[in-house]
């Protein structure tokens, strides 16, 4: 054998022992194609909430903040300060890369100018009273009137039907109804076919009450909600004798346009679509910073940190940030009704996130399976998948948390509506924090999760930022974990309650005004 054959015959030994190494390598050895959608997953999702944070999210509050601040304190739809947040949030999306487009729809915009109650006798006093979205007006100046308490049927129905309202008894009056079971819509409505000059609502629960009646077309009283201990009082005023109210409710109402902001994964397969929004307007009476400019700016932010990882992600992930949301939930509402049958069937999943830093606090998970009995019956299918994810990742991390009810008050609604399961996170509005939930979560018990809900104090100062660090790690999370597998949608949940406290469904009320019940 020559130099050359010897030479040869050293490399294909080589080539024959260096086959198995090859084939060994930890690279390869042991690895299951099929589990590669979930090591990913994990990897993503550590990835994005260790790098997400709530300081750098804070920065876009920051902004939220500057913007109200020169376009006449809000954010509101229809107004400069949404527009120049729509704009904002897309331009970061569009310089991280994503296929961002606006999404145009016309409304009826609202803007309370008067809202305004006291007792004139027998007992002088103020009323903590609020325009229903869609009210009818008073005139200039209000009206005087004598008020007149719709009886509570065995059911608990209060002015759900038209013989709730004895004939004649309320001409010329206005209505004191308890909020329960029907509509707003509904309630006003009779009480202005029995006669009556105006409607209040009083809550059924602690805590103010903001309503809708809906739309335009359904307002037919000036109508305004209060919470549940004046109502109380005042039932008991009128069980002793007359009760003469003074009463102002008058709201602009007017066409206009805005738009919702859609950005979505250049790649990933839009046939298992993952998608997460937030409502961006803010009502008229204030800033809005944290509603919903906390889970705005969350959002927004768990985005740019996706984008910024450069991660090629099997599924196509589309994040929306929903105008409108404060008068009707219409910026979502409109989004969905554009979808096509197979639009909808790609979507696999919707989480929302809205009000996620509420300076009083609780953890609240949306009950995708009803397993805290309360309110709603569970979501569509995939939506006890969701809540248990979310769930499974806030007991990893040692964190608190209970369930709360889909009452329809935020921009899931419609995603529920059409079947596309859903789930996300809240930290709680007007309503009140009991004292199971102080201990659980810190903070004051009889005090409302956000004393500023819906007022000019929802400003940069009214964030919590342990609250908000909790729940951009769920968003995080659910982003890194979703953009690549969405095989826990099909694995069955044992259903047990979100709480130590089962069925105290914490958190009841949601963001948006509600419109029914």
């Amino acid at each position: 054998m020559n130099a050359s054959q010897r030479r040869a015959a050293a490399i294909l030994a080589a080539a024959a022992l260096a086959t198995p190494l090859v084939l060994a390598s930890p690279a390869t050895a042991g690895q299951d194609p099929a589990a590669a959608p979930a090591r990913d997953a994990a990897r993503l999702a550590k990835k994005l909430v260790r790098e997400t944070t709530a300081q750098d999210a804070y920065k876009h509050l920051q902004k939220f903040q500057a913007i109200a601040d020169s376009a006449a304190g809000n954010r509101a739809a229809g107004t400069l300060g949404h527009d120049a947040s729509a704009a904002y949030v897309y331009t970061q999306l569009k310089k991280a890369g994503y296929d961002v487009r606006y999404q145009q729809f016309d409304f009826v915009y609202t803007q309370t100018l008067a809202e305004q109650a006291s007792v004139l006798s027998p007992d002088p006093r103020a009323l903590g009273i609020r325009a229903m979205t869609y009210t009818k007006s008073t005139p200039v100046g209000g009206i005087t009137a004598e008020l007149a308490a719709v009886p509570v049927d065995a059911d608990g129905s209060t002015g759900c039907e038209p013989g709730d309202f004895a004939s004649g008894a309320f001409t010329g009056k206005i209505a004191l109804i308890k909020r329960g079971v029907c509509s707003f819509a509904i309630k006003q409505q009779n009480a202005a076919a029995a006669g009556a000059v105006g409607a209040i609502v009083y809550n059924n629960v602690d805590g103010a009450l903001s309503g809708t009646l809906g739309d335009p077309a359904s307002g037919k009283l000036p109508t305004g909600g209060i919470s549940l201990a004046e109502g109380t009082r005042l039932t008991a005023d009128l069980a002793k004798g007359p009760v003469s109210l003074s009463f102002e409710i008058r709201q602009l109402q007017e066409k206009r346009t805005t738009n919702n902001v859609i950005a979505e994964t250049r790649g990933g397969n839009a046939a298992n679509t993952v998608m997460l929004g937030s409502h961006l307007d803010s009502v008229t009476a204030g800033p809005g910073i944290n509603d919903n400019g906390s889970g705005s700016a969350g959002l927004l932010q768990t985005a740019l940190e996706l984008a910024k990882s450069k991660e090629k992600v099997r599924n196509k992930v589309r994040f929306a940030w929903w105008s409108a949301e404060e008068v009707g939930l219409l910026g979502s509402e409109h989004y969905v009704n554009s979808l096509s049958a197979l639009d909808r069937k790609e979507i696999r999943l919707y989480l929302n996130f809205d009000m996620i830093a509420s300076p009083n606090y609780g953890l609240f998970v949306y009950d995708g399976d009803n397993s805290d009995g309360v309110g709603a019956g569970a979501g569509p299918e995939g939506s006890a998948q969701l809540e248990r994810d979310i769930t499974d990742f806030m007991d990893g991390r040692g964190v608190p948390h209970e369930g709360t009810d889909f009452t329809g008050r935020s921009d899931y609604g419609p995603f529920i509506e059409v079947g596309i399961p859903s789930g996300g996170t809240f930290t709680g509005a007007e309503g009140i924090k009991t004292p199971a939930q102080a201990a659980r979560f810190g903070g004051t018990a009889g005090v409302a999760y956000d004393v500023n809900y819906h007022a000019k104090g929802d400003d940069i100062h009214n964030i919590d930022m342990t609250a908000f660090d909790v729940n951009i790690d769920v968003i995080a999370n659910a982003v890194g974990t979703y953009a690549h597998d969405i095989s826990s949608l099909r694995k069955p949940v044992v259903s047990t309650p979100t709480t130590g406290d089962a069925g105290s469904g914490g958190g009841l009320h949601g963001d948006h005004d509600e419109v029914t019940q």
